[in-house]
């Protein structure tokens, strides 16, 4: 079991964050934000995925497991390195402030590492060459199939791998060493981008540790079929010959969805997996251990037993329950890397055997207080709480709570949130957000459009919705609303503060 005081903290993307270059960054805008956290009594920052996303921009759906959003990389700290000038940075676009339009950052970003990388070549900063060098061979074993997938994948004009010439499709080893040499400059820049992204990464998360903060990362159970790891891997997931899943992952109709959820992510072949010890699994969460101090692990149920759907069905309807790797998973990351600070997404269809999974292995589910409000039963009740889990306002699939308040609940819904609070609510946001705060859970943690009191316009993701989803960013000026000083007063008030803490966190500090 991982050891989790009592504390609180906010979930928000880094692409989020406030600055000048159209999307939130690793820059200014991090490091206030991080101040901001510690300055008002919190203990954890949450963030999304941090990989490099594609079409749709969801940052569940990246094209490596192991690699990070280069979008994400701060000009500025480029200039402090000298490998951009300042009249580099003067023709900044005037990029929206509210909202991030990838059309449009993504350009202007790839412009500026692309002299970036030409600055470094011609003449490298003291040290940052053999920083880079470094590693380039510390993290050879996904960087140089990374590197030479993006190469590859630009040269295609972007085509998914299933769409090569069949011998880069099937990785024929005369084919890859022609490529790589004929994309020499192109592999080396992406090495380049993915240096300064963990680069940056590593120096934030320091920053934040020094202010006492930990960061809570996002592993998703499943991988696009789009990624470095599926073409660098094929035999490791079920497709067909033409490298197409033969099957797909997704989740069965419910109350929310009539046909399910089609997902369209390749399945694992966990035999495969299993008779290596699970090598790549482990490499993937040392990995993000290096980068965050917890892991969430989307889809936990998944590991008991997964929805698989025919990649020829449209939906999710026609799908079946297929039993998953279960404990055997677990112990084999335990052998390799010992108590791990997991925490289990554990929503949707759970089973008994789910629940064993999760317990067994002492790991704090979640509770999602949007959830909570149909009887006295339901287990996402304040009173229902265990102490080994966390609990949400609301996460980033969900609306925001004003959102929820004001448009997704009927008066039976309101009428029972009355009852159960003994008084009719005068503000939902902070409601909420006292009934999460003095749970018995170890952590509380609220989206930050919730501090703000946004409502549905702030949405971060609605499932399902084809587009204007991951966009939302909050201005520097939100860091001043009135929200933060009802956050460090609740904070305080039911003993989630740092100063009131007398458990750390111990076992869950990363590895090296």
């Amino acid at each position: 079991m991982i050891s989790l005081p009592r504390s609180s903290g906010i979930l928000l993307h880094p692409t989020s964050l406030p600055g000048a270059y159209g999307i939130g960054d690793l820059g200014a805008g991090a490091y206030r934000f991080v101040d901001w956290l510690a300055a008002h009594g919190q203990s954890i920052w949450q963030v999304l995925p941090l990989g490099p996303t594609s079409y749709g921009d969801s940052p569940y759906q990246t094209l490596s497991a192991f690699a990070g959003n280069s979008n994400l990389i701060s000009l500025d700290h480029l200039v402090e390195d000298g490998l951009l000038q300042p009249g580099d940075l003067a023709d900044v676009p005037p990029f929206p402030r509210g909202k991030v339009d990838f059309g449009w950052i993504i350009p202007y970003h790839n412009q500026k590492l692309a002299l970036a990388w030409r600055n470094f070549n011609m003449r490298p900063p003291k040290g940052l060459q053999l920083d880079f060098e470094k590693f380039v061979a510390e993290q050879r074993f996904w960087l140089d199939d990374y590197a030479l997938f993006i190469a590859l994948k630009h040269n295609h004009h972007l085509r998914p791998w299933v769409e090569w010439e069949s011998d880069l499709r099937r990785r024929e080893p005369t084919a890859l060493t022609k490529a790589a040499a004929r994309l020499t400059e192109h592999i080396d820049a992406e090495r380049f981008r993915q240096w300064l992204f963990h680069r940056q990464w590593t120096d934030l998360k320091a920053y934040a540790g020094s202010k006492g903060l930990r960061l809570i990362g996002d592993l998703p159970i499943f991988v696009a079929h789009d990624s470095a790891d599926v073409w660098a891997h094929q035999h490791e997931y079920n497709l067909d010959t033409a490298g197409n899943p033969a099957v797909v992952a997704g989740v069965p109709p419910d109350y929310f969805s009539p046909t399910g959820q089609r997902w369209g992510n390749p399945l694992y072949r966990w035999d495969l997996l299993r008779a290596d010890g699970y090598q790549w699994w482990i490499q993937r969460i040392r990995s993000l251990l290096n980068l965050v101090d917890y892991i969430r692990i989307d889809h936990f149920r998944g590991f008991e037993a997964y929805w698989q759907i025919p990649s020829a069905e449209p939906t999710a309807v026609n799908g079946k329950w297929v039993e998953g790797p279960g404990a055997a998973f677990f112990d084999a990351i335990h052998r390799a890397l010992g108590e791990l600070p997991i925490i289990a997404e554990d929503l949707g269809v759970i089973t008994p055997g789910v629940e064993k999974l999760r317990d067994d292995f002492g790991l704090p589910g979640m509770k999602v207080l949007q959830f909570a409000w149909s009887d006295p039963a339901n287990p996402f009740l304040p009173h229902n709480h265990s102490e080994n889990c966390i609990v949400y306002t609301g996460t980033h699939d969900n609306n925001t709570t004003r959102g929820w308040w004001e448009n997704e609940i009927d008066e039976r819904t309101r009428s029972f949130v009355k009852d159960y609070l003994g008084h009719a609510v005068q503000d939902i946001v902070w409601t909420m957000a006292r009934v999460g705060m003095r749970s018995t859970a170890r952590v509380f943690i609220m989206p930050m459009q919730d501090v703000l009191r946004l409502g549905a316009d702030a949405r971060m993701n609605t499932p399902g919705a084809p587009a204007g989803n991951w966009t939302w960013r909050f201005r520097e000026s939100a860091l001043t609303h009135i929200g933060k000083d009802s956050l460090l007063h609740i904070t305080r008030l039911y003993q989630r503060h740092p100063d009131q803490q007398t458990t750390a966190p111990g076992d869950a500090a990363p590895r090296d």
